[in-house]
């Protein structure tokens, strides 16, 4: 292996699960949720690797004159909207469009005096309590919008689901209800669901959906992997050994003694850290595949490197390879052991590890 540590990002999963999330939202148009550099997974490249999603959704402006640079063609939604006149200029010049969540978007907006055709995204709170205009601040947010000069403008309505994860949960159908009681009968398009609210609420996702972390393949729901909603995961993360050692029964391994042999043992070295994303309150026990065999965390992951029990293995020699999450091992299950969720772990990869299309 000439790199120590990568991401390998199968761009096949990437399409196979946009069309998962087409089925499971029949008729809906698809926003596909790259911002954060694409959920650890690379922002220009999945964008490219996507050609059939409708549109792009990024969190700041920066990401999506990132997009617009390479060549990407489709709408961009940006999901945090925009903060002054340069910035509203550059989104209707590049056809971005952005979110309207503020009151003081809305006066940008009644300023602006371009000629370039605008597309705006109304957010009503519904119960998130983040961003979006209070239920009873809407009519009158959605009517300045309406009295705005800019030309061919389109108002689209937008909201976000505070807990689609959980099936049962009463907050979601209060959300829901308020959404469509606002929206009935204004004929304007709307978008709702998250991943959890396309998988899991039929009248959660709108006629756009924006799917996140499920095109990634992971589960938005915490108790489910990505392979129990016909999802497959994007991201391997694979590195390799770098030296194989024996450890006496008593001694300890790495930083703080956290760990110690409880018989002789062989210890694989391992070139991962929290260098490259890797959390340094992973527990002992933390699983680790070695050439496809399953291996355990022991000791502190420090910052180039950490360390796993390979006794009993058959003989493991530095360069043999090493896999951390993936299709044999579900960032999920790592997530779980590191008290997370598998968004923060693809997230949080280090940008020196290199990324590597299949």
């Amino acid at each position: 292996m000439s790199r120590l540590i990568r991401a390998i990002i199968d761009t096949g999963a990437l399409r196979s699960n946009l069309a998962t999330i087409r089925r499971s939202a029949p008729g809906a148009r698809v926003i596909a949720v790259i911002k954060a550099n694409a959920y650890g997974h690379g922002l220009v490249s999945t964008a490219l690797a996507l050609p059939d999603a409708d549109a792009f959704a990024v969190a700041r402006i920066e990401e999506a004159q990132a997009l617009r640079s390479a060549g990407v063609p489709q709408p961009i939604v940006l999901l945090e909207g925009v903060y002054g006149d340069e910035d509203l200029e550059q989104a209707a010049q590049h056809r971005f469009e952005p979110v309207v969540h503020d009151a003081r978007q809305i006066e940008l907006l009644e300023r602006y005096a371009g000629s370039h055709r605008c597309t705006l995204w109304l957010k009503v709170d519904t119960g998130m309590n983040r961003l979006g205009f209070r239920v009873e601040e809407f009519a009158g947010a959605l009517e300045r919008l309406r009295r705005l000069r800019v030309p061919a403008l389109e108002i689209r309505l937008i909201t976000h689901l505070a807990r689609a994860d959980e099936p049962d949960s009463r907050m979601t159908r209060e959300q829901l209800d308020r959404f469509h009681a606002l929206s009935r009968g204004l004929r304007l398009v709307t978008s709702i669901g998250n991943s959890a609210g396309i998988l899991a609420w039929p009248d959660g996702r709108g006629d756009w959906v924006r799917p996140g972390i499920s095109l990634y393949g992971i589960s938005p729901f915490p108790q489910k992997r990505g392979a129990d909603l016909g999802l497959k995961p994007v991201m391997t993360l694979e590195t390799c050994v770098i030296g194989v050692r024996k450890v006496k029964r008593g001694e300890t391994v790495g930083y703080g003694g956290i760990w110690e042999a409880s018989r002789d043992s062989t210890v694989a070295i391992i070139a991962a850290g929290y260098g490259d994303g890797i959390r340094r309150t992973l527990p002992n026990g933390t699983p680790v595949l070695v050439n496809g065999e399953r291996a355990a965390l022991v000791g502190r992951v420090s910052m180039d490197m950490l360390a796993v029990d390979v006794t009993g293995l058959p003989r493991v020699e530095p360069g043999d390879h090493v896999v951390l999450w993936g299709t044999d091992l579900p960032v999920e299950e790592i997530a779980a052991c590191a008290g997370t969720i598998g968004y923060e772990l693809v997230c949080g990869v280090s940008q020196r590890v290199p990324v590597e299309l299949r």
